[in-house]
């Protein structure tokens, strides 16, 4: 069974450390707007690097998104249902459908 990791918002550490981004400031402001060009391009360079060095924290919203879609119409197909078959055949057709609905909920879950 796949285990799901946690994945935090604010990275631990800065992606460039604060002091680079300053001296990258004052670069720019003893150099003028000649070097500026330079400057950014360096700049981002090193971050690129370090986004690189990260190890990936996309998390597919999608999925989750999908999984909770597909609660709601379970659940929405569910309760009427449930009526149904307890009015007219009662519990023994009440477990097949909400069972059908569980299966059908872990078979996209696994998916």
């Amino acid at each position: 069974m796949p285990t799901s990791r946690i994945v935090p918002l604010v990275p631990d550490e800065p992606l460039v450390p604060r002091d680079d981004l300053h001296a990258t400031i004052e670069a720019r402001r003893e150099l003028g707007p000649s070097h500026e060009a330079e400057l950014v391009d360096a700049f981002v360079e090193r971050i690129e690097q370090r986004l690189a060095k990260r190890p990936s924290t996309s998390v597919s919203r999608k999925g989750r998104e999908g999984s909770f879609v597909l609660a709601l119409i379970s659940l929405g197909a569910g309760i009427p249902l449930t009526a149904i078959a307890l009015n007219l055949s009662g519990f023994g057709a009440l477990l097949v459908i909400w069972l059908g609905i569980v299966l059908v909920n872990l078979g996209y879950q696994r998916s």
